[in-house]
């Protein structure tokens, strides 16, 4: 069947995640990847779920394998809330929470309901490739304001707000930014939240990393700042305990909570309630900030290292950021080197990353960046593949 006049207007512009396509390619035998985002496989907590799972079975195997509500398993929404109010300062009482089938749902719930096609929606300049996706297949006009040491570049925000009068949403990583690994001060956070309010535009804060600190001093989130429902929050399993359960949540003001969860039954119904029920018996039972603090000193030890195998193997003229926590770096390699094109190159020898031009809005730029990821390699692999790497870009920039 011929398929070319049948394609919707809206998915037509938008391509295949790049990062998904070189998992691809990384997934053949010997391929060093520093391409994904997933967490480490060491940090998933396979036991307690295995008995999370068989305890479910044997004491609740209705609730567990039959339809459920839409806005979240009742318990497992009851622990979030306490969880965000107590480690999050984020207030329950004007607010409400759903849980979601992992962020990217909370972000496509989060456009569903307030932009409409040709609204503008603000990006850090890179940003997640998921999201960017997200609002290109609602043809949202997309805005990218570049990223600073400190965060977005706030004149360059008010100036982009003040010029476009149809922006519905800032979408925003503020904490170990995907792809940057840049953490947001406070200070810009109050400013983009002020911004916000003055240009009656919704944030949208996604933070999957938050909790994967492990050097420097805790940041409060924007969405603890904000007494006037501006900010809509993303929050996930996926970073800190597993990502194939698919389990994330969205909190937002009580407002529109009705076209959210008509969103959510639109696209799946409910989210998968067995995983919910998982989730929910582990932090009753077990202790999840035990969990995630065994992932933070993995992550600490394998970041340090391939920073200190960059430092030791890339040739000078290429520079890097320094994250606190998530698991990701940025390196920028001089103007002219295009690293889509090097890609290729690159994976002949067996490294894979992802270019810079797939975290951009204009998916056409040339980009001399590349994003590095250090959670899931070992020590000897992350130093192979960063000493191969360092003499590939040596060779270009010679």
């Amino acid at each position: 069947m011929d398929f070319t006049n049948l394609i919707s207007d809206r998915m037509m512009e938008v391509k295949a995640s790049a990062v998904r396509e070189i998992f691809k390619v990384a997934s053949q035998p010997g391929v060093i990847t520093f391409a994904g985002g997933m967490p480490a496989p060491e940090s998933f907590p396979a036991e307690e779920i295995r008995e999370a799972a068989m305890d479910i079975l044997t004491n609740q195997p209705t609730a567990a394998l039959q339809y459920s509500v839409s806005e979240g398993y009742p318990r497992l929404r009851e622990q979030l809330k306490e969880r965000l109010t107590k480690k999050f300062n984020i207030k329950m009482d004007q607010n409400e929470l759903i849980v979601v089938s992992g962020s990217q749902q909370g972000a496509d719930l989060a456009t569903k309901a307030l932009v409409n096609e040709g609204d503008g929606v603000v990006c850090e300049e890179p940003s997640f490739i998921g999201c960017l996706n997200t609002f290109r297949t609602y043809k949202a006009k997309l805005f990218g304001v570049k990223m600073n040491e400190d965060g977005m570049d706030m004149q360059q925000l008010e100036k982009t707000l003040k010029e476009n009068k149809n922006i519905k949403m800032i979408y925003t990583i503020p904490t170990f930014q995907n792809p940057s690994g840049v953490t947001t001060s406070l200070a810009v956070r109050k400013r983009m939240l002020e911004l916000a309010q003055k240009y009656n535009v919704v944030i949208l804060e996604d933070n999957p990393y938050g909790e994967l600190r492990f050097s420097g001093e805790d940041v409060p989130t924007i969405k603890s700042m904000d007494t006037t429902g501006n900010v809509i929050y993303i929050g996930s399993f996926s970073k800190v305990f597993s990502p194939g359960l698919r389990l994330a949540y969205l909190v937002f003001d009580k407002g529109i909570m009705e076209k959210i969860v008509v969103g959510k039954q639109a696209t799946d119904v409910h989210t998968n309630i067995f995983a919910q029920m998982i989730a929910s018996y582990y932090l009753d039972h077990y202790d999840m900030d035990a969990r995630i603090e065994s992932s933070r000193l993995l992550y600490k030890h394998r970041c340090e290292w391939m920073l200190s195998c960059m430092e030791k193997y890339f040739p000078k003229g290429v520079t890097w950021t320094h994250p606190d926590g998530g698991i990701f770096i940025w390196a920028t390699l001089p103007d002219g080197i295009d690293t889509q094109k090097l890609l290729a190159e690159s994976v002949e020898k067996k490294v894979a990353y992802v270019p810079g031009v797939a975290f951009m809005t204009d998916i056409n730029q040339v980009t001399s960046s590349l994003r590095l990821n250090y959670s899931t390699m070992p020590d000897d692999k992350i130093e192979e593949g960063i000493k191969i790497l360092g003499a590939l870009l040596a060779s270009k920039m010679n």
